[in-house]
């Protein structure tokens, strides 16, 4: 039979048991694929030449250098899932499972990818690690938005019938069924809200924070983790502060209170959970004006408290494009996103038994987070943050029932808006991330989901 395109399908399952190691449990299936290649294999071949040879003598194979792009429609939540290992998994460290992409890791979350030929032929790809990353959502043409992520990987093998049993991996994927893809639609352009900050001054200086606050008071030692949807409080040690406990409503996990629920949406609710329990250290209040303001436009990122004092958590200026209290502007007229998550991993070549691999072990790099947009100009506010270098100090990529993605800290990088004769004048400018807070790794927070992963 002649191989086609129309007959290849991709799953995926994460390697909860490390680097390498597919669980070969439930798979979850990828949804609309454009781009996929299961063996993009570099088998690195050295020539060895020789006096007295016509040609080489050897050609000597160096370490298997295996990488895997996939492109995706954004269906169902692989892609979720897929941005999700790029940002890195976050647990809740009281051992539960809150498993969403919280914050940049300093860990390698990997997964298994296996691609499945109809009438059989199978392709198991370990050790799948997203290098770079890009959600790209376009107004100025038809298609849906789109993730494309360039990752590397282990190793990949093949099998007539799922059976890798006698392989690398050892792994039988023959009695896993093989899941059905996504039945609703891909998101459009038009399901993603982009929207941000008006505040003018930057959200780390007294002179430019905004009385929209969330003004903290707990015993000096603790920090607070800020994300876009869970707020987590920590003791001087580094561990969960479970005192809040699990029995509160807006309370997943004991010590991590969720920013969604009824109990904890407005800055006034969060602060009622939290003076019910840390009562003893003072009284937390609401910055003048911010009380009915979302508790989730608090700036993400890391915050150590003082205990005698306020430690003040920025909020959302209340004077926004639309008027309403606590909102954030649009980003209007939009012609094209591109939200670029670049990780700059590592390869550490290596032998697994008797095979060389190029990417052996994986090391996670730093991060770039970058928002590139293009738009029609109305008018010169974030040109003259630009110029005047003041950040933006929130982001909110919002793509309704699908979750939503927060970015921290934002500076302009480039601007510029052409003028042509006759021409529509159109902005172009790129704005990077770097989290917020004062404490540890802050710039953790540069961007963060509120999805489960």
């Amino acid at each position: 039979m002649v191989k086609i395109t129309q007959n290849v399908e991709a799953a995926y399952e994460e390697e909860t048991g490390g680097y390498g190691n597919p669980p070969d449990s439930d798979l979850l299936h990828f949804g609309l694929l454009d781009t996929f290649d299961p063996r993009a294999v570099e088998m690195n071949i050295t020539p060895v030449p020789s006096i007295g040879q016509s040609t080489d003598a050897f050609h000597a194979r160096g370490p298997i250098d295996v990488t895997l792009p996939i492109k995706v429609a954004c269906q169902g939540d692989g892609w979720q899932k897929l941005l999700g290992f790029g940002i890195g998994r976050t647990y809740a460290d009281d051992g539960s499972n809150l498993g969403i992409p919280m914050k940049l890791t300093n860990s390698v979350n990997s997964m298994a990818v296996l691609a499945k030929e109809t009438g059989g032929n199978f392709t198991l790809v370990g050790g799948v690690v997203p290098n770079e990353l890009t959600l790209e959502a376009d107004y100025t043409t038809g298609g849906y938005i789109t993730l494309d992520a360039q990752c590397t990987a282990q190793f990949t093998e093949d099998s007539s019938d799922g059976d890798f049993s006698a392989g690398f991996y050892a792994d039988n994927y023959s009695n896993n069924p093989f899941p059905v893809g996504p039945s609703t639609d891909p998101l459009l352009p038009t399901d993603l809200t982009l929207s941000y900050s008006t505040q003018a001054g930057s959200p780390f200086t007294g002179s430019g924070l905004d009385t929209d606050m969330l003004k903290l008071k707990i015993a000096a030692g603790k920090y607070v983790e800020i994300g876009e949807r869970y707020l987590r409080i920590y003791d001087s040690t580094g561990t969960l502060d479970t005192t809040l406990a699990a029995s509160e409503a807006a309370v997943p996990y004991a010590g991590v209170l969720d920013l969604t629920h009824a109990r904890a949406n407005t800055i006034n609710s969060l602060v009622a959970r939290i003076n019910a329990v840390y009562s003893g250290d003072g009284t937390s209040e609401a910055g003048s004006g911010a009380g009915n303001d979302a508790s989730v436009n608090l700036l993400k990122g890391i915050y150590q408290t003082t205990g005698a004092t306020f430690k003040e958590i920025g909020g959302i200026q209340s004077s926004s494009a639309s008027g309403a209290e606590g909102d954030m502007a649009e980003f209007s007229n939009l012609k094209t996103v591109s939200l670029k998550l670049t990780n700059n991993n590592t390869p550490i070549p290596g032998k697994t038994g008797t095979t060389w691999l190029q990417n052996n072990k994986i090391s996670r790099g730093k991060a770039d987070v970058t928002l590139d947009l293009t738009m029609t100009a109305e008018n010169d506010f974030l040109y003259e943050k630009y110029k005047q270098n003041i950040s933006i100090p929130l982001v909110r990529l919002d793509f309704g029932t699908s979750g939503s993605i927060a970015l921290t800290n934002g500076t302009i990088t480039s601007f510029s808006r052409p003028l042509s004769p006759g021409g529509e004048i159109v902005d172009t400018m790129s704005i990077k991330f770097r989290g917020a807070g004062d404490y540890k790794d802050f710039s953790a927070y540069a961007i963060s989901a509120d999805w489960t992963v």
